[in-house]
């Protein structure tokens, strides 16, 4: 089980600790009240599903002995209303928070190689927990 410790500091600011004596500060961009002293909450979790699709893309193509090089991830979140979305199974309404991603590799893959990559990006642990159901207590 993982831990992070956050504690305020001024204005807006945050300090995230964790693991053994590793720590960073999160703050707000300056628009929205803070001195964007860090990265944003959301900025986080973007960065928390980029580095677990290229972690998880990298660990997989060692297993198989894959030529992957490197990979790239771009992360865009939005809100948007539940109605304008098509990939949405549930009606319902109000709003719902949509994550625009691309995944690009390179290094000498096959065809079959570079669309099983693309699978396996969808299956990430952190893609995983966000698109089921989560209890916070």
């Amino acid at each position: 089980m993982s831990e992070v410790v956050v504690t305020s500091l001024e204005n807006l600011r945050n300090e995230v600790r964790y693991g053994a004596g590793h720590s960073f500060i999160t703050d707000e961009p300056v628009a929205a009240g803070g001195e964007d002293a860090g990265p944003d909450p959301y900025t986080l979790m973007l960065a928390a599903l980029g580095s677990c699709i290229s972690m998880t893309l990298k660990l997989y193509a060692r297993r198989k002995q894959w030529p992957l090089e490197s990979v790239t991830v771009h992360l865009r979140q939005s809100r948007i209303h539940s109605k304008d979305c098509q990939e949405c199974t549930q009606d319902q309404d109000g709003f719902v928070h949509r994550i625009e991603r691309k995944v690009s590799i390179t290094g000498p893959l096959s065809e079959e190689q570079r669309a099983r990559l693309q699978e396996i990006a969808h299956k990430c642990p952190v893609h995983r927990t966000l698109t089921s159901e989560i209890v916070i207590v």
